[in-house]
């Protein structure tokens, strides 16, 4: 998985006057700043609205959360309240058309929360340190989430999950989903993990054994085709936190959960 600190760029028109760059819009009258490049978003500042979106707080044990009282867990309940209107009315539609409903969801800061990882590591991403966290299988859930899970079983939608994860971690990621109380469908046959040495048929235009190619939405989207087409179900929803989780159709409708630590390709 390739991560990066998500950053806002900001713009400045700049002029070049007697052989010195002067930004537009100084600060005050006897300031010029030299901004010909367009300085990005101050990273210092944008941690801090990162901190103040999440409510981030650390616990007693010294593990970062997410405040329940958060812009971030006030968006989430939103869009958890939709989606669950939705899946009750297209859950009826889908069985009077005689179809099989069905909801994906991806795993990273879908249903499990790495708040505590980006904030650890400073937004940065390496392997190693990664694999250890995962391994810990002891994220908090993402609020509201295993909740949409049960609730989607709940109304007779079969529950799929699809992730970057590896199959390499597929014990600690189940282990993690349970004790979030996702603990629906967590056998092989419902979650899909990536295999690169040996990666599924119907990935085999972008994957041979030991030559994973895959971009993101090629893995994700050619996995729900697979879900469709040759499983029979209907996608009624599909839920990730990354554009790259949900691009690529074969889902009725989806659902971008927020997350402004990192970035997907």
């Amino acid at each position: 998985m390739r991560k990066s600190l998500r950053t806002l760029a900001v713009g400045a028109a700049c002029v070049v006057a007697g052989g010195a760059l002067y930004g537009a819009g100084a600060a005050t009258a006897g300031q010029s700043t030299a901004n010909s490049t367009h300085e990005p978003y101050n990273i210092g500042q944008l941690v801090k609205d990162i901190d103040t979106y999440y409510g981030t707080t650390a616990d007693s044990n010294g593990v970062y959360q997410a405040s329940p009282d958060s812009p971030y867990a006030k968006d989430l309940a939103h869009l958890d309240a939709d989606a669950k209107r939705y899946i009750d009315k297209e859950a009826r539609k889908a069985y009077r058309h005689g179809e099989k409903p069905a909801v994906m969801f991806d795993i990273d800061d879908t249903l499990l929360l790495s708040l505590d990882y980006e904030k650890r590591y400073n937004y940065t991403y390496n392997s190693g340190t990664w694999n250890d966290y995962v391994n810990r299988a002891d994220r908090p859930a993402v609020f509201g989430s295993p909740e949409l899970v049960r609730y989607a079983e709940s109304k007779g939608v079969e529950v799929f999950y699809n992730s970057g994860l590896t199959e390499a971690q597929r014990t600690a990621a189940v282990a993690n989903l349970k004790k979030v109380g996702a603990d629906v469908n967590l056998d092989a046959d419902h979650m899909f993990l990536k295999d690169a040495a040996n990666p599924p048929a119907y990935l085999s235009g972008c994957a041979t054994p030991g030559a994973w190619k895959c971009t993101t939405v090629q893995y994700k989207s050619g996995t729900r085709k697979h879900i469709e087409d040759d499983l029979g179900y209907e996608i009624i929803a599909n839920f990730g936190d990354q554009y790259s989780d949900l691009d690529g159709g074969h889902a009725d409708r989806t659902y971008k959960l927020p997350n402004p630590t990192y970035f997907v390709s």
